[in-house]
């Protein structure tokens, strides 16, 4: 049964934002093209919040893609980056995503906070507000 896995970063300053991006395509693609990737979409949330969804065919899928070279290379950027990050797993019977509704009461139940070098008051006390959805993409 598929495994879906839902991130949310939060930057810290505008200035990280050029890089970051390069970062996000660079994962993006590398996401796409990785064996046993199901599904990927991106959304775009207010004050510099971005969310993944993707949809794996198991966890050995998804591991092996968190430990290749882009999406590494980010995970150790992102620590210094950003000051909210927190990730949610489960599975289920389809590989359908979940809208980013329900993908932010997962969040919120079910997940777990990323270490960060400079966390928010929001990320110390696990508050995340519901996804306000500039553009969502995939």
């Amino acid at each position: 049964m598929p495994l879906i896995a839902i991130t949310r970063l939060r930057l810290r300053f505008h200035r990280y934002l050029p890089s970051f991006i390069v970062y996000t395509l660079l994962s993006t693609w590398q996401a796409k093209y990785t064996p046993g990737n199901l599904r990927i979409s991106l959304l775009i949330d207010a004050n510099l919040t971005f969310w993944t969804r993707t949809a794996w065919q198991s966890e050995a899928a998804m591991c092996a893609f968190r430990q290749a070279a882009n999406h590494k290379q980010a995970m150790l950027k992102l620590i210094e980056w950003c000051n909210e990050a927190s990730v949610v797993h489960w599975i289920q019977e389809t590989p359908t995503l979940p809208d980013w509704y329900e993908a932010h009461q997962k969040m919120l139940t079910q997940g777990n906070r990323s270490f960060v070098k400079y966390p928010s008051s929001a990320h110390i006390a696990y508050e995340i507000a519901v996804p306000k959805i500039i553009v969502s993409i995939l």
